[in-house]
C-alpha cells in the first residue's frame, strides 16, 4: 500500500522507529508508550505519535504500542515485509565498505550484485558477491532487483542511474557527490559524505 502526503522527513524517521522496536522485540519488552519510545531516539512523544499516524492508529490511549504490532506495521508500510534486494554499482574503496556493511541485514536489505567497470576486478570474489561487468546492468529487471546504489566517480554518475532505471531500478542511493536527474517515477537519495563533514567546523568553538 502506498500512503501519499507523508513528508519527507517522516518517512526518514520510519527506520530509526523499526531499529529501536526490533530491538526492544528482542529484549521481550511486550509493549512500549510513545514517551518511553521518544526517551530512547531523542525526539519527542508527540512527534511519534504524529508520524504513525499517518498510517493509522495501532497504538492504545494509555498503554502504548504493542511492541511486536510496530514491528511488523512499520515493516509493512516500508515495503520491507519481504527481503529488497539492490545491486551494487562501484567496487573502489567506497563501494566494497558498502558491500561488508552488515546493517543492511537488520532492515531486511540484501545487495544481490555488484558492478564495476574496471576489468581487473570484474570476476573477482567481494564479500560473497562476483564483480559483474557493469555491461550486465540491463539483466537486473529479470533478476528482480529493483534498487539501485551508486558508488561510482561523480562524472560517471549520471550516465549509471540512466542504466539503472532502463534496467527497471525505481530507486536510487547515490553516494556521488551530484545532482542527478531523473523521472518522476523514481526516488532518488544523495548522500554526499564531504559534505555532510564541511558542515561539522561551523559548530565546532574557534580556538
Amino acid at each position: 500500500m502506498r500512503y501519499y502526503r507523508v513528508p519527507d522527513e517522516t518517512i526518514k524517521r520510519l527506520p530509526i522507529y523499526l531499529r529501536r522496536a526490533i530491538r526492544l522485540s528482542e529484549g521481550q519488552v511486550k509493549c512500549v508508550s510513545s514517551k518511553e519510545l521518544a526517551s530512547l531516539l531523542g525526539v519527542t512523544p508527540w512527534q511519534i505519535r504524529k508520524d504513525l499516524s499517518y498510517f493509522g492508529g495501532f497504538g492504545t490511549r494509555g498503554v502504548g504500542y504493542n511492541v511486536e504490532n510496530l514491528v511488523s506495521h512499520i515493516r509493512e508500510i516500508l515495503r520491507l515485509d519481504v527481503v529488497r534486494k539492490a545491486a551494487l554499482v562501484g567496487v573502489g574503496n567506497l563501494g566494497s565498505a558498502i558491500l561488508a556493511f552488515p546493517g543492511f541485514r537488520s532492515y531486511w536489505l540484501e545487495i544481490a550484485a555488484a558492478f564495476d567497470i574496471d576489468k581487473r576486478k570484474v570476476g573477482k570474489k567481494r564479500n560473497g558477491l562476483v564483480v559483474e561487468d557493469v555491461a550486465l546492468l540491463g539483466t537486473l529487471k529479470e533478476r528482480r532487483i529493483d534498487m539501485g546504489i551508486i558508488a561510482v566517480p561523480d562524472d560517471a554518475a549520471q550516465n549509471i542511474a540512466d542504466d539503472l532505471i532502463k534496467a527497471g531500478v525505481k530507486a536510487i542511493l547515490n553516494f556521488a557527490p551530484r545532482y542527478i536527474e531523473v523521472p518522476k517515477r523514481v526516488k532518488v537519495i544523495t548522500i554526499d559524505i564531504a559534505l555532510y563533514l564541511a558542515c561539522l567546523p561551523y559548530y565546532v568553538p574557534s580556538k
